[in-house]
């Protein structure tokens, strides 16, 4: 990473404040579209709520991290005895973020498997029943 984009993320980081929020759009659910006229409103419904639990951890660990960014600098020692335990919990939260995104594309196979199946079944339907037709 160079110097300047290293600068960038440590300027972001030290104007967010501990009560500030971030909003974060996803190119999959762009604001104002309505995307469940595109597919199974469920499928959608539960790849929202995959997506929010995602954004909530990490939205979590620049927390924890932030916190663990103060501490160190403080260099108070129980401070930086706090960090272990905020560190284990960053590293958990990353491991749910990994067993969340495996869960998501899981999903997400399954639904694209099932749509395509059904494409080809139906396919093969019409082509049968064409075939009949003709005859």
């Amino acid at each position: 990473m160079d110097n300047e984009s290293s600068n960038h993320r440590q300027d972001s980081l030290k104007s967010s404040g501990p009560h500030s929020t971030t909003t974060t759009t996803s190119p999959l659910f762009p604001k104002g579209d309505d995307a469940s006229d595109d597919g199974d409103p469920e499928v959608w419904a539960a790849f929202t709520a995959n997506f929010s639990q995602v954004q909530s951890v990490l939205d979590r660990n620049r927390s924890l991290i932030q916190q663990v960014n103060e501490n160190h600098r403080s260099k108070i020692q129980d401070n930086l005895v706090k960090n272990v335990e905020l560190i284990q919990e960053i590293n958990g939260n990353i491991a749910k973020v990994v067993s969340l995104y495996s869960t998501l594309s899981a999903d997400f196979s399954s639904m694209f498997h099932q749509r395509n199946g059904a494409a080809a079944e139906d396919g093969k339907s019409n082509a049968e029943e064409e075939n009949k037709s003709s005859e």
